[in-house]
């Protein structure tokens, strides 16, 4: 059987959460061997408070990222809103490498738009404002420069502000914005976006200017894995990863949307 593409999002890998940690160590030592290329569309750790980080308790993981690349599967890597400082130095250690936000290019003889998910959320107005604030590069620096202690203490700070701050925000506004996915679509040129984020796993068919478009929506990691799977002929298939007794899902916030749901399997065919 010719090889698929796999895309996984919002792992939010935490040595808190072990069962997590190791399915998805078990994936990429197992199913994502096979594959022609792994794609992570953000969030693959809770927090990732720079490259400088010796990060121990994720060793294995890094390991088993270096063997799937070493071996020739392409790991390819986007920002999430808990992750947005990987750089250089975590490719080196894993040998995936890092596209652009939104990244848009040819898989399975179709056009496709990849992105973390949470820049189309455009009704959160107020998280739109924090994500532009941490996304700065001046930002970026003046963070890096201080001592990993103080970096952790503001990373576990600004969770818990995030936490407080969206409890009470409606559902509506935690999911994206159909016309700001229909703008996407059209300024790229694609009827094909793949993303994470909102943690509500499903493969959403609708009509855009005439034609079929399809937005492939990756589940989160917290009770069970989520994998999307691209075959050669544009056959979507979303597939989930059980790993033993569910995880505690944590409070609602916008990088952790609560209402995820349960996942949903459905396959569609490139017309």
């Amino acid at each position: 059987m010719p090889a698929e593409l796999l895309f996984i999002a919002d792992l939010h890998l935490d040595p808190a959460r072990p069962e997590a940690l190791a399915c998805c160590e078990r994936f990429l030592r197992g199913p994502a061997r096979d594959a022609a290329g792994l794609y992570i569309l953000g969030d693959l750790f809770e927090a990732w408070i720079g490259d400088d980080d010796p990060a121990p308790a994720f060793e294995g993981l890094f390991a088993a990222l270096r063997a799937l690349a070493e071996q020739g599967v392409p790991v390819r890597v986007l920002h999430g809103n808990r992750d947005f400082l990987l750089g250089t130095g975590f490719e080196a250690r894993t040998g995936a490498r890092i596209l652009p936000d939104p990244w848009v290019g040819e898989l399975a003889g179709r056009r496709v738009l990849l992105t973390h998910g949470d820049a189309l959320c455009t009704g959160d107005r107020e998280y739109q404002a924090f994500r532009a604030q941490v996304r700065d590069p001046g930002y970026r620096r003046a963070f890096l420069a201080r001592t990993l202690a103080e970096r952790r203490r503001i990373a576990a700070a600004l969770r818990a502000e995030s936490r407080r701050r969206t409890a009470g925000k409606p559902e509506s506004i935690m999911d994206v914005d159909p016309g700001e996915v229909a703008a996407w679509m059209r300024r790229h040129g694609v009827r094909l976006m793949v993303h994470g984020h909102t943690h509500r796993p499903a493969i959403h068919r609708f009509e855009l200017d005439g034609a079929e478009a399809v937005r492939a929506v990756v589940g989160d990691w917290y009770e069970q894995g989520s994998v999307l799977h691209l075959a050669p002929d544009g056959t979507l298939r979303l597939e989930t990863l059980p790993f033993g007794a569910p995880a505690a899902r944590p409070a609602r916030d916008r990088a952790q949307p609560s209402c995820a749901g349960p996942a949903i399997s459905e396959t569609v065919k490139r017309r």
